[in-house]
């Protein structure tokens, strides 16, 4: 073949690849077809239902439990797929009937009827299979546990942190989930209202699911009752949503197994220094006799966790590594969220996630307002947020709505670029 022919069957080729892909390039910049997806997320559900059914009859010889694991993960996308696709196959052959010349007319009155239904569902189960498509978060079944610290403000700072542990302790309450407070300090002065730092375990299946949209800082804007000019003060509480493992044993996921040396969430004892010391603070002839209070510093990270709120030294050695796991998983996990942000900075321009350090929400006293900072949606019932109402799990359902959003538009964004480059690529 000369060097000329050549040439132009190379070009030939790469201009059928453009032809083939430049419409779902140009579709994908809206993120959604017609038909309510993106072309690459539908090529993403079409790729996990072949997977769930080569595994499913992989499944039926022989059995493997990561192989079911599996399939329960994918299931969900698997048959949303094919209600996707099932609508989208009534739409055509709908379309088919009405351009059809020799269609009755109580017939075509009919199916103009139905296509108007069909065309309704789509964008519904469209929006179902994107977000069926979201990774679900590892920690996503666990319980959890709840760090909250008072930050900017001072004395004001310890008394709202106080109020928002009493919001999440009656959140807990009204939704019917087991709670227990496994730690907490208060400030030196007579009034045991102001926080320094707190614990609260909610012992609950997918409480880390429901509950890690809270992790930020929550800003409080109020008149302290020792403001003698009435003027407004703003502080600070952080709060950290960590996952909290269960005891081996009790059903827990094996990936999750803090015993096991091959779990990703195992911590070396040998890597931890335990001291003993005794209680400070308030608590009569117990405190400063006897060395029950606990201090562990992960060697490698340089995390601590002290625990002396129990009078047995065993009950506070047993909270204390149930804090530092958590602490440290979720530093872990939180690596790896970071290494994914890195990947889609490019992609997305500038895409970040918000941690711990970025203010996520106000509440405003003197309006009765509690804004969130993500979804940005705004609330004028101050008391029912803080009594763990109503208020409260609209404002966290909005959170959650805006986390898949920008899930979904991460992903259609990875698979625009993944084709710009297949497209750039040099002909095989």
């Amino acid at each position: 073949m000369s060097n000329a022919l050549w040439v132009c069957s190379q070009c030939f080729a790469r201009s059928a690849r453009v032809g083939l892909s430049q419409r779902f390039l140009l579709q994908r910049r809206g993120l959604k077809t017609d038909s309510g997806l993106s072309p690459g997320l539908l090529a993403r559900a079409r790729s996990l239902a072949t997977e769930h059914s080569t595994l499913s009859a992989h499944l039926a010889d022989a059995f493997d439990a990561k192989a079911a694991k599996r399939i329960g993960e994918l299931a969900l996308i698997a048959s949303t797929l094919k209600e996707w696709e099932h609508a989208n196959k009534s739409v055509s052959e709908l379309l088919s009937l009405l351009h059809d010349p020799d269609t009755e007319a109580e017939l075509r009155s009919l199916a103009v009827e139905e296509l108007e239904s069909s065309k309704a569902t789509l964008p519904a189960i469209a929006d179902n299979l994107a977000k069926a498509l979201i990774p679900r978060h590892p920690f996503a079944d666990l319980p959890c546990l709840l760090e909250i610290r008072p930050g900017a403000g001072g004395d004001e700072a310890g008394l709202f942190a106080f109020e928002l542990l009493k919001m999440y302790i009656t959140f807990c309450s009204h939704r019917g989930f087991r709670y227990n407070l496994l730690k907490r300090e208060v400030g030196d002065g007579p009034s045991d209202d102001r926080l320094s730092e707190a614990v609260l375990e909610v012992d609950a299946d997918g409480a880390y699911d429901l509950l890690r949209t809270e992790s930020g800082v929550h800003r409080v804007q109020r008149v302290p009752a020792t403001e003698a000019k009435g003027r407004t003060h703003t502080s600070a509480v952080s709060v950290m949503v960590l996952p909290s493992f269960r005891d081996a044993g009790s059903g827990l996921d094996s990936s999750h197994d803090h015993e096991d040396p091959s779990s990703d969430y195992y911590v070396d004892p040998q890597e931890v220094r335990t001291e003993k010391m005794r209680a400070s603070g308030a608590g009569g002839q117990h405190v400063n006799k006897t060395e029950s209070a606990i201090r562990l510093t992960h060697i490698p990270t340089g995390t601590v966790v002290s625990m002396q709120d129990s009078r047995s030294q065993h009950a506070n050695r047993k909270k204390a590594w149930q804090i530092l796991r958590a602490k440290l998983a979720e530093a872990r996990q939180e690596a790896r969220e970071q290494e994914m942000v890195e990947l889609r900075r490019g992609v997305m321009g500038g895409v970040a996630r918000m941690g711990r350090g970025d203010k996520i929400r106000t509440y405003n006293y003197g309006q009765s307002r509690c804004t969130d900072h993500r979804s940005g949606l705004t609330v004028h019932n101050l008391d029912d947020v803080l009594d763990g109402g109503k208020s409260l799990e609209t404002v966290m359902d909005s959170v959650r709505t805006w986390l898949v959003d920008n899930e979904i538009a991460a992903m259609a964004a990875e698979d625009s670029a993944k084709d710009k480059e297949w497209l750039r690529a040099p002909p095989s």
